[in-house]
């Protein structure tokens, strides 16, 4: 009888515990601007507004959780932005903000089907090597020979969750993992950052030589006309590696390094 009490306890909390679950990896990765943010919420996109608010001034800690501290600095900027002082971002706040930092609004959203793709970078092209591992063109900054040495580097690494984010050197290495590695081969980052992170990382807009795109669920480089990324229809390995074919680009938030 203990038993079987045990068991119909055991079964019950996973019915409980599953939506609630599901429901948090839901907000983690939900994009900043679609849908209005509170105190007691929590996700990605309240990383990102954190980040923006400190971005425009209001310095917030970085943690995820919309908590007391962040709605005080949400007024505070709505003070200074001479909007209504209720701590709520709305969509229409979102954008503001954005607006402020540099950022395109028609970017709060991911839309999904569309034909756009990342276009090539308007400097000289590097060239992919039958290793697949990437040329710099002659005349290339330093920077950018730098970056593409340190992709170089982990080309061919297994792709995980989280790789990179622990350690510079890891087995294996994720999205934004491997973008991070890059770019800190150039110190142009000096810690990995998660593909939210990269939203507003550097300048607004395309680069001459490197672009960022990023989303809440994914990063990639494109470096002198070659995309460093993993996985989209390449090959059947999922980890870093270099490509001549560029992939759809809405819903991304474009970005480069000041300079480049």
């Amino acid at each position: 009888m203990s038993r079987c009490r045990t068991l119909c306890v055991g079964l019950l909390l996973a019915v409980l515990v599953v939506p609630v679950t599901t429901a948090d990896a839901k907000a983690r990765r939900v994009v900043f601007g679609t849908r209005d943010l509170r105190q007691g919420m929590h996700g990605t996109d309240v990383r990102v507004l954190q980040a923006y608010l400190t971005k425009a001034g209001v310095k917030t800690s970085v943690d995820g959780q919309f908590g007391p501290r962040t709605a005080s600095r949400v007024k505070r900027w709505e003070r200074r932005s001479k909007l209504p002082v209720d701590g709520v971002v709305t969509q229409q706040d979102a954008a503001t903000l954005r607006g402020q930092i540099g950022e395109d609004p028609s970017s709060l959203q991911q839309t999904g089907g569309a034909t756009p793709v990342a276009a090539p970078a308007p400097g000289p092209n590097a060239t992919l090597g039958a290793d697949g591992k990437a040329i710099a063109p002659d005349g290339a900054p330093p920077e950018v020979v730098a970056v593409i040495a340190a992709a170089n580097a982990i080309v061919g690494k297994p792709y995980r969750y989280g790789g990179g984010h622990g350690d510079w050197e890891d087995s294996c290495y994720d999205c934004s993992g491997s973008e991070s590695y890059a770019l800190h081969g150039a110190g142009l980052v000096t810690r990995p950052l998660d593909s939210t992170e990269f939203e507003s990382w550097g300048e607004p807009g395309p680069g001459t030589w490197i672009t960022s795109y990023a989303s809440s669920g994914h990063s990639f480089l494109v470096v002198a006309g070659l995309r460093f990324d993993t996985g989209y229809n390449d090959s059947s390995s999922s980890g870093p590696k270099w490509s001549t074919k560029m992939r759809p680009s809405d819903g991304y938030v474009v970005r480069h390094p000041a300079g480049l």
